[in-house]
């Protein structure tokens, strides 16, 4: 691999009464090519997943191009659900690697603020199959909340044991100056919030949220003619299930998870004992240990007995959702994954302020879209 992270920007997760999606993009996309020292680049690859239905707005790549002001440029949209970021990056760490370009622009954006609630479950259940989920009336929030029914039974749970990784991702937040929610709750709070679908509790979910963030790649040649920090890209990996959990062998392992996760270890050299931290999908409470297990940080059913002897915190053994993930920092769904990823790259540069995971070197970033039928992941690590 011959990705390397070389600027990085974002803007704080909210409601953006003021801004349009292009202005969110474009606020984050120019602190990411001033930190580099750079003002052009060779392709800008944008993650949206609802601007067409939200903002009526397609052909987001140019858009935001002109923007910046840059003409002359490779501009596309990728869009994958949640793991939209992920599979921009993925892209642009291909392109980069490959010599196809120099340098990419990746800006991941979503301004959802203008949907309502009901809105917000409608455009998520769009990410599973809309002959035999949506069609029938069902919800993506009604299927995890069947996961989660049987997750709490196979595995001799309690609702507390899963609601904890509500508790840890608002811990990590409180102190996360971009984040949505800068507040601590407590476990009370979160099985006392009203259900949504039982057994998830409304404090399990995520809510509607503005927000952008960018990173700009370049080959390590590049790399080394700007002016930001630096990490490197060592490792991705991408796979697909079926859409429908119901249709998997076991609907409580995501396999696609599993194998993304594996792949970029694979091409990073690199063991999941040797990652320093993770960041992880956290849409829902019960996809947080349903993806360390996928990724192999623990065996079914122990992420939660974990989380309650702080095995999963800044100081912990395995840090995870270092600035609070999805549920504590926010779900801006198509920029989601480029948030997480440019927290990483803070905290391989020393830079995550009361955030700072001590020692960090190599982390791992995954995303997924719906319930696990498409997952990504990146490894990065500390440039030397």
């Amino acid at each position: 691999m011959r990705a390397v992270l070389v600027g990085a920007g974002l803007t704080k997760v909210e409601e953006h009464w003021d801004k349009g999606l292009t202005e969110l993009m474009a606020e984050a996309s120019l602190q990411a090519l001033d930190s580099a020292g750079v003002s052009t680049v060779d392709a800008v690859y944008v993650s949206n997943a609802f601007g067409q239905v939200l903002q009526e707005q397609s052909n987001i790549g140019a858009y935001l191009a002109e923007e910046l002001g840059i003409r002359g440029v490779s501009a596309s949209r990728f869009e994958a659900g949640g793991a939209s970021g992920l599979a921009a990056v993925i892209a642009a760490v291909a392109a980069v690697s490959s010599g196809l370009y120099k340098s990419v622009l990746v800006v991941g954006g979503e301004k959802m603020s203008e949907a309502t609630s009901e809105d917000f479950v409608s455009l998520l259940t769009t990410e599973e199959s809309a002959e035999s989920v949506a069609a029938l009336g069902v919800t993506q929030l009604a299927e995890a909340a069947l996961l989660y029914k049987e997750y709490l039974k196979r595995n001799r749970l309690e609702h507390e044991d899963v609601a904890y990784f509500s508790v840890l991702g608002h811990e990590h937040s409180q102190t996360a100056p971009h984040a949505q929610y800068q507040f601590r709750i407590t476990l009370d709070n979160v099985v006392n919030s009203p259900v949504v679908a039982d057994p998830i509790r409304r404090l399990e979910t995520t809510a509607p949220a503005d927000g952008a963030a960018a990173v700009l790649i370049a080959s390590r040649e590049t790399a080394l003619k700007t002016d930001g920090y630096r990490a490197v890209v060592s490792g991705v990996g991408a796979a697909t299930d079926y859409l429908s959990p119901f249709d998997r062998e076991d609907p409580l392992w995501l396999s696609s998870l599993s194998l993304a996760s594996q792949r970029a270890l694979e091409l990073a050299g690199r063991k999941v004992s040797e990652l320093d931290f993770l960041e992880v999908h956290d849409s829902y409470s019960l996809l947080a240990p349903l993806s360390l297990e996928a990724i192999g940080a623990a065996e079914a059913g122990e992420p939660c007995h974990l989380a309650r002897k702080g095995w999963w915190t800044l100081s912990g053994e395995m840090p995870v959702n270092t600035f609070g993930g999805l549920k504590g920092r926010g779900n801006p769904v198509g920029a989601s994954g480029l948030y997480a990823l440019v927290e990483s790259y803070l905290q391989l540069t020393g830079r995550a302020g009361k955030n700072q995971v001590d020692g960090a070197k190599v982390g791992m970033v995954s995303s997924m879209a719906g319930l696990g039928s498409l997952a990504a992941a990146v490894v990065v690590e500390a440039w030397v």
